[in-house]
C-alpha cells in the first residue's frame, strides 16, 4: 500500500511538471504569433470553440490540426485575453452572415413564369358558369352564341373553329366544362379580352405553319360528327360548310370546283375519314390543274369522279367553242 501510494505521489509530481513544461511551451509559442493547433478566426463556417463575452473573442478549431477532445481540453487553458491580445486581433470583426454572402435573385429570374401565375382558374370557372347552360353543366348553343357576341365574333366565323380546335372540343355546338376550363389554361388566358387576343396570335401562326393548319383540318373531320350517335362518315353538306370554313384564309384553287361537284351530286351523302384526309394531299398535287391527276395512284374514288367530271366538262367546252367557230 505504501509503495502504491509513493507510485502515485511521484507521477503527480511528474504530471505537475509536465502541465507547466506544456504551459511554458505554449505561451512561448502563442507570443510568437504561431498558433499551430488553434486558429483566431473570422469565418463563420467554422465551429467556435471558446467564446469570451467581454472581449468578444473567438477561438475555432481548425480540423486539419485538432485531432481529438482531449487535445482541445488542454489548449483551452491558454487562449486568454492576454494572450490574444498579444496577437493583435481586431475585436471589432465579427463573423459574417452566410446569407449575406448569397447573390441577389435577378429580376428577370424571379418573374419567370409569372404569366402563368397570373392564369386564374377561379376566374375561367366564373368565365365558364356565365355561359353554361341552366340544366347541363356544359357550354351549348344558347351559350356559344352568347360567347360569341362578347368575342365579337359570328357563330361561323374561322375563328370559333380555332376556339373550338384549342379547346379540343369533341363535337359542335358544345362545351363541356372540362374542355373549357383546360383549353383556357392551355392558352394561358383567363377572359373574353385575352381569348380574342390569343385567337389573333394563333391564326398568325397558323399561316406560317403549315403543320398547325394540318393538325387544325384533322381535327375539324372530328369536330363536325355527331359523336352522341357514333358518327363516323361526315354528312356531305356539313362537309361542304366546315371545308369552307377549315379554308378561309388560304383556300386551294381547286375548292370551288370541288364543293360545286359535292353539291350538284345528291348521291354523294357522306364523305369518309380517309377522303377528307387525304383532299389536302390532293389540292398540294393537282394545283389548279387537274391534267397532272394520275387516276392509277392510290386515291379515293370519289376524287377519280370529281376528275372524271371536271374533265368532261372541260371537254364539252372545247366542243362547244369549236362548233362556234365553225359557225
Amino acid at each position: 500500500m505504501g509503495h502504491c501510494l509513493s507510485c502515485f505521489n511521484n507521477q503527480a509530481n511528474t504530471d505537475v511538471d509536465t502541465s507547466q513544461r506544456h504551459k511554458d511551451e505554449m505561451t512561448e509559442i502563442v507570443t510568437n504569433n504561431q498558433v499551430p493547433t488553434v486558429m483566431i478566426s473570422d469565418y463563420p463556417q467554422e465551429e467556435p470553440l471558446l467564446h469570451n463575452n467581454d472581449n468578444s473573442v473567438n477561438c475555432y478549431r481548425s480540423s486539419s490540426n485538432i485531432s481529438n477532445a482531449n487535445a482541445l481540453n488542454s489548449l483551452n487553458e491558454y487562449c486568454s485575453n492576454d494572450t490574444i491580445n498579444k496577437m493583435h486581433i481586431n475585436n471589432d470583426k465579427t463573423p459574417k452572415s452566410f446569407y449575406q454572402k448569397l447573390p441577389s435573385i435577378p429580376r428577370t429570374m424571379s418573374s419567370i413564369g409569372s404569366s402563368e401565375a397570373r392564369i386564374s382558374e377561379s376566374k375561367i370557372n366564373q368565365l365558364f358558369d356565365q355561359y353554361k347552360d341552366n340544366l347541363e353543366d356544359a357550354i351549348l348553343a344558347e351559350g356559344i352564341e352568347n360567347l360569341c357576341n362578347d368575342l365579337q365574333l359570328n357563330p361561323d366565323d374561322f375563328k370559333v373553329l380555332v376556339l373550338a380546335w384549342k379547346l379540343n372540343a369533341s363535337q359542335m355546338c358544345r362545351f363541356t366544362k372540362t374542355e373549357f376550363v383546360q383549353g383556357l389554361k392551355n392558352m394561358k388566358t383567363d377572359s373574353i379580352k385575352g381569348i380574342q387576343q390569343k385567337l389573333n396570335e394563333i391564326i398568325n401562326e397558323l399561316k406560317r405553319d403549315s403543320e398547325h393548319f394540318k393538325d387544325l383540318y384533322r381535327f375539324t373531320f372530328k369536330f363536325g360528327l355527331d359523336v352522341s350517335t357514333g358518327q363516323r362518315i361526315l354528312p356531305a353538306d356539313i362537309a361542304v360548310l366546315l371545308w369552307r370554313l377549315v379554308f378561309t384564309n388560304n383556300e386551294p384553287p381547286i375548292l370551288d370546283r370541288w364543293l360545286s361537284y359535292l353539291e350538284k351530286n345528291p348521291h354523294i351523302r357522306g364523305i369518309p375519314k380517309d377522303t377528307w384526309y387525304m383532299f389536302l394531299n390532293f389540292c398540294e398535287y393537282v394545283g389548279d390543274d387537274l391534267s397532272s391527276y394520275d387516276d392509277t395512284e392510290a386515291w379515293p374514288s370519289l376524287f377519280d369522279d370529281f376528275v372524271e367530271f371536271e374533265n368532261d366538262q372541260m371537254n364539252q367546252n372545247i366542243t362547244k367553242n369549236d362548233i362556234k367557230i365553225q359557225d
